[in-house]
């Protein structure tokens, strides 16, 4: 078991304002495993991919990654968490700075995984290819790139930490039906080669049948 969820909940505003978005949901993921979350919209999943990947806290439960309380973590096994557990965003292109080139943004967290500046542009190059990009994107903005692109370079940020769990949050409910299948066939080709474990999160249930071992409903 590498991450599991242990009935957590979390509600926004006070009082009179309060708003339940999650109820005691759990889970248990294996590594190399894929655990398919659907549900229609407002139901809570978005709410719970940001609980596992530690942007927020639940307001009861517990989340544990490889079996330590993640919000009882000392600061190096957080930062390890951290690395290890990566979110990719429904927008893609909104999750990158829009004054800075695809090639800034890379090299911001391939410097922050220690990547030395000298073997950045080899190591981008790299990962690049492993998503199907050619490394000429480098040198454009976010506003500069397609949906799909925006996705596998989204894809390639988070590949690099080299994580152990990636939670997918409608990764493709903004592309086209053709470049659907193109990432979805991606995250799977990625999948076999990394043994990564996926959380991937749809509305659609035809794609998280197609991609999940499991299937939980919210």
């Amino acid at each position: 078991m590498i991450l599991c969820a242990d009935s957590i909940t979390k509600t926004y505003g006070k009082k009179k304002d309060r708003v339940d978005v999650l109820g005691s949901f759990s889970l248990e993921l294996s590594e190399g495993e894929t655990i398919g979350l659907v549900g229609p919209s407002g139901c809570g999943k978005s709410t719970c991919a940001r609980l596992l990947a530690g942007l927020e806290m639940p307001d009861s439960g517990t989340i544990e990654f490889r079996g330590e309380d993640i919000h009882k973590m000392n600061r190096e096994a957080w930062r390890n968490y951290r690395r290890s557990v990566q979110m990719i965003f429904q927008d893609p292109g909104g999750s990158f700075n829009p004054v800075h080139t695809i090639c800034q943004s890379l090299s911001a967290v391939l410097a922050h995984a220690g990547v030395p500046r000298a073997e950045q542009e080899t190591e981008l190059e790299r990962i690049l290819y492993t998503v199907g990009v050619h490394p000429e994107i480098l040198g454009r903005y976010p506003d500069q790139i397609s949906g799909g692109q925006a996705q596998r370079v989204a894809i390639a940020r988070g590949m690099i930490m080299r994580p152990s769990v990636m939670i997918l949050d409608e990764p493709t409910s903004a592309l086209d039906v053709s470049v659907q299948a193109q990432i979805l066939h991606l995250l799977k080709e990625v999948q076999q080669e990394r043994q990564i474990a996926y959380v991937f999160i749809s509305h659609d249930t035809a794609v998280v049948e197609f991609m999940a071992d499991r299937i939980i409903r919210i």
